[in-house]
């Protein structure tokens, strides 16, 4: 499937209906994903990054039904993670010599992972490369989300190629963001933010004024997986701002493991009590065992406050949240406040080894937490209401 985006500018991808994870088993992608590769068609024609090495093949022939491949005058790479540039070597050894423009570092990063030392020309910000009618700006934007990330703007058609940067991982047919239903995309988006681009949420406004800085006119956003933003494409951008503003909704979510159901009423009873304080408060739970990791960070990113349970054994915590708490440190979360709780049969350490790894994970600790000794009765039932009252 090829699609038209404007007269010369057309969608050359694929679309992955299938993917359920991505970045191995790390990235839970419910609806699927695409690898958005672009052609430009001018006096000199240029083809926007490739697509994931499992569709090569199937990429490099689809291709061919949009280009004679020997028409191609010049690639970019915009990013080197082999979802984007995989099909290089099935494309390369149709057309060997096509010159390949990328940032210093995705030149390195090729090399290093492909083991193939193309025709690489090396660019930086405020360069650009002629088309005829038209010309293609680079803009290097390190560390959104890989050192060698660069986005790559369209006059004339007025496009920011954008890569990685306000993308989603949504399969649809229809490729544009009037297209497809709003609720879900946002969804998809906020996901892909809060899982992928968190720790580098400090790069996020810099890079946006620097784009704003070149006072370009910006019609249409063509990332490199999900939709392309064509209608108010500003929308995803002042999102993108927003998220890295150490966003939080008035929102407390509250993740628990639990061996016998004690930690699991520990949890309901919390709840109960953060809500009678704010019935506005969105309060949600999830057990981590049974749910889904990357919706649960999602939800973390969405909060004010987190509170994590877990029952003690092996004088220590179980392994689904030790492994979510090992995740969100990396992610680096700002601005949320933390507490730990958990039943024990004897020994009792996990609520002082959960609250070490929030707070090792840049959380405030708003307390010491709460433990309860085997299954809670009434009375600490109660107990949990009135930690939950006082929590914020």
């Amino acid at each position: 499937m090829n699609m038209k985006i404007t007269d010369s500018v057309t969608w050359v991808g694929k679309v992955d209906w299938e993917l359920t994870h991505f970045h191995g088993q790390e990235l839970s992608t419910h609806r699927g994903s695409s690898y958005n590769s672009y052609l430009v068609k001018d006096q000199k024609n240029v083809l926007i990054d490739t697509a994931w090495t499992p569709f090569a093949h199937e990429y490099v022939d689809n291709l061919e039904k949009a280009i004679d491949l020997k028409d191609i005058d010049f690639i970019v790479a915009n990013h080197s993670e082999v979802d984007h540039s995989g099909a290089l070597s099935e494309l390369i050894k149709r057309i060997p010599d096509v010159p390949i423009y990328c940032s210093k570092n995705g030149a390195k990063m090729i090399k290093a992972q492909m083991h193939q030392d193309w025709n690489f020309q090396i660019v930086k910000t405020g360069d650009k490369l002629d088309l005829g009618d038209k010309q293609l700006m680079f803009i290097e934007a390190p560390m959104l989300h890989w050192p060698d990330s660069m986005f790559c703007y369209l006059t004339g058609d007025n496009i920011l190629f954008s890569n990685d940067a306000f993308g989603q991982h949504y399969a649809t047919e229809v490729l544009f963001n009037d297209l497809v239903d709003k609720d879900e995309l946002i969804a998809e988006a906020i996901k892909y933010y809060a899982n992928i681009l968190t720790p580098f949420s400090k790069f996020v406004p810099k890079k946006i004024n620097e784009i704003v800085d070149f006072n370009v006119p910006l019609d249409i956003i063509c990332p490199s997986h999900g939709v392309i933003w064509r209608d108010n494409p500003m929308q995803i951008v002042e999102l993108y701002a927003k998220w890295a503003d150490d966003y939080q909704e008035n929102q407390v979510t509250i993740i628990y493991d639990t061996m016998w159901n004690s930690t699991k009423r520990m949890a309901e009873a919390i709840a109960n009590g953060l809500k009678k304080t704010d019935e506005t408060m969105k309060v949600k739970l999830y057990n981590i065992a049974k749910s889904d990791r990357n919706d649960v960070i999602t939800e973390i990113f969405k909060s004010k406050a987190v509170l994590f349970g877990s029952s003690t054994i092996n004088r220590g915590i179980l392994s689904h949240i030790a492994g979510l708490l090992e995740e969100i440190k990396g992610l680096g979360f700002k601005g949320k406040k933390a507490a730990a709780f958990g039943s024990y049969g004897w020994s009792g350490e996990s609520v002082e080894v959960v609250t070490k790894r929030l707070e090792e994970a840049g959380f405030e600790i708003a307390n010491q937490g709460l433990k309860v000794l085997w299954n809670p009765d009434n009375e600490m039932i109660s107990k949990c209401e009135e930690f939950g009252k006082s929590f914020l």
